[in-house]
């Protein structure tokens, strides 16, 4: 009898035997092959958290005991074992979320995956259970994917060891990798632990040698704490918790149900704030996954469950972070003082080749955005040009950096933004919205979207080029579009289509650019005269966009980023600054976080089409040939 529909709550774990658990897990994970090999999702890292999520929800009490993932996409057993089972739509529009989501369930509280979050979501918690009476409740943290390389869980576990009375469990979930091999100082200190016997054992050695009797016993026992400490700091690495006040309980084989029963039981009951180190390893269970040597099938499109190929059918074209990779490679072996930084990205953002030809010029700092964008000016001080790659997304966590380390100090270094605007289906937290719109703000910083392979070519080169402040080149997942060349160029803005009258300019930014040509051969279809034009870089505002305005009775900006200080916005003050007395329509993604789906899906539901944008211009032009003339009495109001 099957176990896992009896499944609707973390309680029902309760009833099973050892025996049971293990047919549970084996259970599990065929149903996570199955189903995500239907819809593409995290793979990997759920594999490896089985019988981990099982013993968590058998020692705790899940949603009064709160748990927190960090990574979130490594929740996906969670949702199983918390009544979650039709996993048909994940990460599809309408479907389960990637991620853990308040709108499905209370046994999820924290939803974004931005990375080495959760010990400060869990220490907040706990201190307020504290602080409310409510000592009868953890907090869990688990914490892995390379999550443990980043600056904010350090600076949680700092306060966390000083609140010795709160119920918080930190489970450190190493399984070695976070995309790839996790790489860092945290990452070698594991790598110890997870090689080491252990003081305890030793312990345990003595203690039997002690009990035989005798004088060579007792030498033995003396021996042993005579080099107690120098013991300690050689087969007991877990000193670095210790050392900051944090009780360590591990490692632990985290593909033993009991084995970490055991464990959080015992962490449980100390009372106070405790490090779990639990090994696992991703992909387990999947034979493809556990052969892959690169990311362990971290992250998956449809697949064959039985041999973990994909059966997506072939793309046209090429993916706009492969010309990246190439380009960087040319790059690379004309220029010796570009070298290149990334936040635990280095295949996602495609710099593994560049990495290929030049190991030495290329830095992996963990999931550590802040101390990429520090470093990279540190580098451009001593005479190089860093360029650091990340997702959009994940720049969000840098800006203070670009700020005040990069743009004050005039730094050249260039950040290139893969994923920017609408992502799909990883939803909210890794759409790349606001990127345009936090850095529209720093002083001196320079903004490309290129609209196309050229100009992602030629643009990288450009920004390259600058070394007395910083740049930026964003461009968004998905294939690079076929060229679309300028008919003219005005002072670097680029001409794409030209009206014969002066009706609407429409401002395409980047990717945009397709939508912006639709929309002016439906306004021409309707009679009005659209001049198309793509600032190439975007910040800040050119003075040729603000005099081909100056020539215009109406402007249109179209980008994917939020409207609200993005770049149609800084258009508007360009030309109230320049006394261009034009309205400005902006249009573009709104203030909210936007749930899952395609980017079709979510782009239209916020009206990014040609059709909704051009029926709003030409609305929109309908009502200034309606406005009377200056002198002329209001329709419906005294003259």
């Amino acid at each position: 009898m099957r176990l896992l529909p009896g499944i609707t709550s973390p309680r029902d774990l309760d009833r099973l035997s050892p025996t049971q658990l293990d047919q549970l897990a084996g259970e599990v994970r065929s149903f996570l092959v199955h189903e995500v090999s239907r819809t593409g999702g995290h793979l990997g890292p759920n594999l490896g958290v089985v019988e981990l999520t099982i013993a968590l929800h058998r020692v705790f009490d899940s949603p009064r005991d709160t748990v927190v993932f960090d990574t979130g996409h490594q929740a996906y057993v969670h949702k199983l074992l918390t009544g979650r089972q039709d996993f048909s739509g994940l990460r599809q529009r309408g479907g389960l979320s990637g991620y853990p989501s308040r709108a499905e369930s209370d046994h999820d509280v924290v939803e974004n995956s931005h990375a080495s979050a959760s010990l400060s979501w869990a220490d907040g918690i706990a201190k307020a259970r504290m602080l409310k009476g409510e000592d009868d409740r953890y907090v869990v943290a688990v914490i892995g994917d390379g999550a443990l390389t980043g600056g904010m869980a350090w600076e949680a576990l700092n306060n966390i060891a000083t609140a010795q009375d709160c119920r918080l469990v930190v489970v450190v979930n190493d399984n070695g990798r976070s995309y790839a091999p996790t790489i860092g100082g945290m990452a070698h200190h594991l790598a110890t632990l997870r090689t080491t016997r252990g003081y305890e054992r030793f312990l345990e050695w003595g203690k039997t040698t002690l009990q035989r009797g005798g004088t060579p016993g007792r030498l033995a026992y003396d021996t042993l704490h005579g080099m107690k400490k120098g013991l300690k700091d050689i087969v007991a690495p877990q000193g670095l918790f210790e050392d900051l006040g944090l009780k360590y309980v591990g490692p632990v084989d985290g593909h033993d149900v009991v084995a970490l029963e055991h464990a959080l039981a015992r962490a449980k009951a100390f009372g106070g704030p405790v490090i779990v180190h639990a090994l696992t390893r991703k992909g387990n269970g999947f034979t493809a996954a556990e052969a892959d040597d690169v990311d362990r099938f971290h992250a998956v499109g449809v697949i064959d469950p039985e041999t973990g190929q994909s059966l997506a059918a072939p793309g046209e074209g090429t993916a706009w972070t492969s010309l990246f990779a190439d380009e960087m490679v040319q790059v690379g072996r004309r220029r010796e003082d570009v070298v290149a930084l990334t936040a635990a990205m280095l295949v996602p953002v495609g710099l593994d080749r560049f990495a290929a030809e030049h190991p030495e010029r290329v830095v992996d700092v963990g999931i550590a955005e802040q101390h990429a964008v520090t470093s990279a000016a540190g580098m451009a001080f001593a005479g190089l040009h860093p360029v650091v790659a990340v997702y959009a997304t994940f720049l969000n966590r840098a800006i203070d950096q670009v700020v005040m380390d990069v743009a004050m100090h005039r730094a050249g270094v260039t950040l290139v933004l893969d994923r920017a605007g609408v992502t799909g289906p990883d939803g909210s937290s890794h759409h790349g919205a606001w990127d345009m719109a936090l850095l529209g703000a720093v002083p001196g910083l320079r903004l490309a979207a290129p609209r196309d392979g050229r100009r992602l070519r030629e643009l990288l080169g450009e920004a390259l080029d600058v070394e007395d402040a910083p740049t930026v080149l964003r461009f968004p997942k998905g294939v690079v579009p076929a060229d679309v060349d300028a008919i003219e160029r005005v002072g670097g803005v680029d001409v794409l289509a030209r009206g014969e009258g002066s009706d609407v300019l429409v401002v395409a930014v980047g990717s945009m650019v397709g939508l912006g040509l639709d929309v002016g051969e439906r306004l021409a279809a309707q009679g009005i005269d659209a001049t198309v034009v793509d600032p190439r870089w975007a910040l800040p505002v050119a003075p040729a966009l603000v005099d081909l305005a100056r020539g215009h009775r109406l402007v249109v900006t179209v980008e994917d980023g939020v409207r609200a200080g993005g770049v149609g916005s800084q258009v508007a003050q360009a030309l109230a600054d320049a006394e261009v007395v034009v309205p400005v329509h902006v249009v573009g993604l709104p203030a909210r976080f936007l749930p899952h789906g395609s980017q079709g899906q979510v782009l239209a539901s916020v009206g990014l089409t040609g059709q909704d944008v051009a029926r709003d211009v030409a609305a929109r032009v309908a009502g200034l040939d309606a406005a009377p003339v200056a002198g002329e009495p209001v329709p419906g109001h005294r003259g």
